[in-house]
């Protein structure tokens, strides 16, 4: 009868272990790089001739709250800080109506390095079809 009650006791914790929910993972802690806050006005551009596309405002914040960028002709959308290392920040913006595509959505991701007032970058726009389209941008701080 014990052995019984051991089998079951032991059952009934297995059991329990296994409906139990893992724990939570905490979000990574992102460091921004230091210097880069501020708005940055820029271009991105696409083609062998650096055809630009689209021209922008970003506001750079020292955390990686508060992000957002303006294209041109457009509201303010919010931007998502995905990375950062040693100059390097790697965003995404989206999904939007595209500038290029009319009445098609896209997602954008942009790997941008800073020094000092300037910066440059490529990114790579996502479209809700599949389609993809990369370039690369560059900026200047606005004083």
């Amino acid at each position: 009868m014990r052995s019984h009650f051991l089998v079951f006791t032991l059952a009934a914790a297995v059991a329990a272990t296994a409906s139990a929910q893992p724990a939570a993972k905490s979000a990574p802690m992102i460091t921004i790089p230091a210097g880069i806050a501020g708005t940055w006005e820029g271009k991105s551009m696409t083609g062998p001739k650096d055809s630009v596309i689209a021209t922008y405002s970003n506001v750079v914040t020292a955390d990686t709250k508060g992000w957002t960028t303006k294209l041109s002709g457009r509201d303010l959308m919010p931007v998502r800080v995905l990375a950062a290392g040693g100059d390097s920040v790697v965003t995404e913006t989206g999904p939007y109506n595209s500038i290029l595509r009319p009445g098609q959505q896209v997602t954008t991701r942009q790997t941008t390095h800073f020094k000092g007032d300037a910066s440059t970058g490529t990114f790579e726009a996502k479209f809700a079809n599949g389609d993809v389209v990369k370039g690369k941008s560059s900026g200047k701080r606005k004083k």
